[in-house]
C-alpha cells in the first residue's frame, strides 16, 4: 500500500498544493527525506510564481501528478548539510532552480548541461531517484543534492532575484550559448512578460541594440523608458515591420500562446537565429521556404541551463545589478495570483514570500 504524503519520508513539511485540474492551491502536509550525507537542507524563504507553475496546476500539458506543490524558482538559507557536503555550510545563502537531480554520468551531464540529460528529475512534478514524487518551492523547506544547489551572491536580494532561476537562465542561456552576446547586435525581444523583460536587460548588458517585439502599443513606454530597450516594434503593424525586414542578428522568442513565426523569420538577416523559448500548448508551423532556406536562417530552442551556467548567470546578474521586476505577495494570495498571471495582470513576476507569510495548518 502506497504511503501517504505525510509519511514517505521522515522530515515534517508544509506547503500549498493543487490536487485536481482547476489548479486552486491550498495547505498541505507532506514530508521531505532526511538530509543525506551530499545533500543540503534550506529554508525557503522565496519562492517565484512560473508561467509553468500555472500550467502545472491546471494539467494544461497532461502531465501533471496530483497532489502538486509547484515552484522551481527557490531562494533561502542554509538550515543543515550532509557529513560529506563541501560547497555549503549552515547559514549559507543559496537558490534552487528547476531541476534537482540527472544521471551525471552521460555525454550532456558531462558537459555541464545537466538539463538535457534523458534522466533529469524536475524540482517538481515529478518522480526522485527513489520512486517518491517530488515537491517544489511553495513550501516550508526543501532537500537538494548539493550539485544542484547554487550560491547566492551577496549583493542580489533574495525576493527580486528569485525568478532569475527561471526567468533568468531561460533568456541568459540561448544569448550566451548562439553567440547573440556579442556587442553592437541587433537583439530583438518578442513578448515583454516574465521571461521577455529580463532578456532585455540581459541582452542590454551584453551591449546590444534591443527592440521590443509585441503586440501591444501600451507597452512601449514601459519597454523604452523603464526597461531601457533601445526600439519598439508592434507586430501586428504591417509598415513597421516591412521597415524592420532582414535588420536583426537574433530573436529570443519568450510568447507561450500560438503564433506565427514567419513575421519573425523575415526580420532576421541571412544567419539570423530565432530562438524560442516559450512554450506554446500546440505546435508551431516552421516556414521553411521561403523565409528559412533563402537566408540561411536558423529557428531554434532552448531550456533552461545547466547548473554551471545558471551559477555563471546569478554571478553575472549580481555584477551588472540585473533584477526582475517583482510583485511580492504573501502564500495566501497564491490563487489570486495565478488567476492574475492569466490575464497577463503582473510586471513582471509574482514571488511568494514564503518565509514570512507561510503558516502551517
Amino acid at each position: 500500500m502506497a504511503k501517504s504524503p505525510e509519511m514517505e519520508h521522515p522530515v515534517k513539511a508544509f506547503g500549498w498544493a493543487a490536487r485536481d485540474t482547476t489548479g486552486i492551491l491550498s495547505p498541505f502536509k507532506f514530508s521531505r527525506r532526511a538530509t543525506g550525507e551530499y545533500d543540503v537542507q534550506l529554508k525557503v524563504l522565496y519562492c517565484g510564481i512560473c508561467h509553468s507553475d500555472l500550467h502545472n496546476a491546471k494539467n494544461d500539458w497532461g502531465l501533471t501528478p496530483y497532489p502538486v506543490v509547484p515552484g522551481h524558482e527557490i531562494s533561502g538559507v542554509v538550515t543543515e548539510v550532509g557529513n560529506k557536503v563541501k560547497k555549503f555550510k549552515v547559514g549559507d545563502k543559496v537558490g534552487v532552480g528547476c531541476v534537482v537531480e540527472s544521471c551525471r554520468q552521460c555525454d550532456q551531464c558531462n558537459k555541464d548541461l545537466e538539463n538535457y540529460c534523458s534522466k533529469l528529475v524536475l524540482t517538481y512534478a515529478a518522480t526522485y531517484t527513489d520512486g517518491t514524487p517530488t515537491y517544489g518551492g511553495y513550501s516550508d523547506i526543501m532537500v537538494v543534492n548539493e550539485h544542484f544547489v547554487l550560491h547566492w551572491p551577496e549583493n542580489l536580494p533574495l525576493g527580486a532575484g528569485a525568478p532569475l532561476l527561471c526567468a533568468g537562465i531561460t533568456t541568459y542561456s540561448p544569448l550566451r550559448h548562439y553567440g547573440l552576446d556579442k556587442p553592437g547586435l541587433h537583439i530583438g525581444i518578442v513578448g515583454l512578460g516574465g521571461l521577455g523583460h529580463v532578456g532585455v536587460k540581459f541582452a542590454k548588458a551584453f551591449g546590444s541594440k534591443v527592440t521590443v517585439i509585441s503586440t501591444s502599443i501600451n507597452k512601449k513606454k514601459e519597454a523604452i523608458e523603464k526597461l531601457g530597450a533601445d526600439a519598439f516594434l508592434i507586430s501586428r503593424d504591417e509598415e513597421e515591420m516591412r521597415g524592420a525586414v532582414g535588420t536583426f542578428d537574433g530573436i529570443i522568442d519568450t510568447v507561450s500562446a500560438v503564433h506565427s513565426l514567419s513575421p519573425l523569420l523575415s526580420l532576421l538577416k541571412p544567419d539570423g537565429k530565432l530562438i524560442v523559448v516559450g512554450a506554446p500548448e500546440k505546435p508551431l508551423e516552421v516556414p521553411i521556404f521561403p523565409e528559412l532556406i533563402t537566408g540561411r536562417k536558423m529557428v531554434a530552442g532552448s531550456m533552461i541551463g545547466g547548473w554551471k551556467e545558471t551559477q555563471e548567470m546569478l554571478d553575472f546578474a549580481a555584477k551588472h545589478n540585473i533584477l526582475p521586476d517583482v510583485e511580492i505577495v504573501s502564500m495566501d494570495y497564491v490563487n489570486t495570483a495565478m488567476e492574475r498571471l492569466v490575464k497577463s495582470d503582473v510586471k513582471y513576476r509574482f514571488v511568494i514570500d514564503v518565509g514570512k507569510t507561510l503558516k502551517p495548518q
